[in-house]
């Protein structure tokens, strides 16, 4: 059977490098590493704004991970912004709400880390808690702290025992968005992982950089689904 093919968001930066400064399409190694560890292919993409690309792209994929970054704007969670949240990023906002709307009308499995699980629970009208003042583990520094998993849950499931994971964030969830369920949290409370029930496909989001650590439960969580996917699409016979 053919690995399953998972997309990365990624975003579009002003970049140096040899003779060359230009725009280009960045996406930290760490990302497309992780998949290829736990058995997937990874392929980069980048922002589109064309009407249908991302239905089109995600049609194409057997996976989706939404990848870390930027603050989400306040604005799409009707919320005006804090002086701590960080620049709008509207562009890549508006690319990645469309790839995780896609990925759920089309049931291929997706995975948000830290800034796609924001952006996930805004995309289903959750919204978000802008700063987080003395948070486990330290706030817009890089960090590990234990994240402890909700009996019952998909995540719980992936990740049964309590685990350190390696973070670095500054906002996290505040009211879930709809069909959303908290599946980790934080000793402070915050919530850590989210997931959303009755779903017929993997949507998980998890708060942490599981591609920072040696930890590759979440991601291969993903790529078994991805597989899981692409067997139920095409006539390919997944590996147990």
């Amino acid at each position: 059977m053919a690995r399953p093919v998972i997309g990365i968001s990624t975003y579009q930066e002003p970049a140096r490098w040899g003779v060359w400064e230009m725009p280009a399409v960045l996406l930290p190694a760490t990302y497309p590493r992780l998949v290829r560890a736990v058995g997937g292919l990874a392929v980069l993409l980048p922002p589109d704004d064309a009407a249908d690309a991302a239905r089109e792209t995600v049609a194409a994929l057997d996976g989706v991970v939404i990848a870390g970054g930027a603050d989400v704007e306040p604005a799409r969670y009707g919320r005006s912004p804090d002086p701590r949240t960080g620049p709008p990023a509207r562009a890549r906002d508006a690319w990645e709400l469309a790839l995780i709307g896609a990925a759920i009308d089309l049931r291929v499995p997706l995975l948000g880390i830290c800034r796609g699980m924001q952006l996930l629970n805004v995309a289903l009208g959750g919204t978000l808690h802008q700063h987080l003042d003395g948070h486990t583990g330290g706030t817009g520094v890089f960090a590990e702290h234990t994240v402890t998993p909700v009996r019952g849950t998909v995540y719980a499931a992936v990740a049964p025992e309590p685990a350190v994971v390696p973070t670095y964030h500054h906002q996290a969830v505040d009211r879930l968005g709809s069909g959303l369920t908290a599946s980790a949290h934080a000793p402070d409370g915050t919530v850590e992982a989210v997931e959303l029930g009755g779903h017929d496909s993997l949507v998980l989001g998890v708060q942490w950089h599981p591609e920072m650590g040696e930890d590759t439960r979440v991601m291969a969580a993903l790529v078994e689904a991805a597989a899981r996917h692409r067997a139920a699409t095409t006539d390919e016979v997944p590996v147990p």
